[in-house]
């Protein structure tokens, strides 16, 4: 059950601080509105280094189950736990998000547009091409899990790694993060869409399921091929980063 804590614990952090950024950069009269995409991504990439350094050493900071999903299919993890990591990583998810919807809770009020306080939980594409949009997922997943393989195969000064995989998620939004929102994370994007869908939110608007299988589906097939293309390409180079 440590494990099941530590994933819980670390997806929950990472979607307070991951959401609290966008929720503090687009909502309505809080001090950072307007921040823009820059301060996004940085948000985003302080927001995994720090779980990672909180939980790493019990769980190995998974906190995504398109990372779970790709080290089990490539041999590097037990297919045992797999589904206690994914409902510790999405049980943490939705608490993050309701988190942030009390910590914001005088905006929802001051921002008019749905849209926008969908976009505090949930990922949505800049322009609505089906298969461009997954492709966007996949790729983004795909080079996500492939530059945890290469940290993981190079030793740093201890403790740098969770820093880098922050810096390593800061380039994939600056980079490939403008097409889709870049979820590359199934549970970062479904968890908070299930709370924007269940909380009181005023003048939400729907929580567009029609498009959520893309976050979902498009990150589960990157992570794998990512891990799969390191380990054809590198075979037998061992990460010590994941066993």
């Amino acid at each position: 059950m440590s494990v099941f804590w530590a994933e819980f614990t670390g997806t929950t952090l990472l979607i307070v601080l991951g959401g609290g950024v966008v929720a503090g950069t687009i909502l309505r009269k809080t001090k950072a509105e307007g921040s823009g995409w820059m301060v996004i991504t940085l948000g985003w990439g302080f927001a995994v280094a720090f779980p990672v350094y909180a939980v790493g050493a019990i769980s190995g900071a998974h906190l995504n189950p398109a990372v779970t999903l790709g080290l089990a299919v490539a041999g590097d993890f037990e297919w045992s736990l797999v589904p206690v990591y994914v409902a510790a990583q999405l049980a943490g998810a939705f608490l993050g998000a309701v988190l942030v919807w009390i910590y914001y809770l005088p905006h929802w009020k001051e921002t008019a547009d749905p849209g926008t306080k969908l976009a505090v939980f949930a990922t949505g594409p800049a322009i609505r091409k089906t298969w461009s949009n997954l492709v966007s997922e996949i790729l983004g997943t795909a080079v996500l899990m492939f530059g945890l393989s290469v940290l993981g195969a190079n030793r740093f000064a201890e403790g740098l790694n969770p820093l880098l995989v922050g810096f390593l998620i800061v380039s994939i939004g600056l980079s490939l993060g403008a097409t889709t929102g870049y979820a590359i994370n199934p549970v970062r994007d479904f968890g908070p869409r299930l709370a924007h869908s269940l909380l009181p939110i005023p003048g939400k608007g729907a929580s567009d399921w029609g498009y959520a299988w893309i976050p979902v589906i498009g990150p589960l097939l990157g992570g794998m091929l990512g891990t799969l293309l390191y380990k054809a390409l590198f075979k037998g180079l061992v990460s010590p980063l994941y066993g």
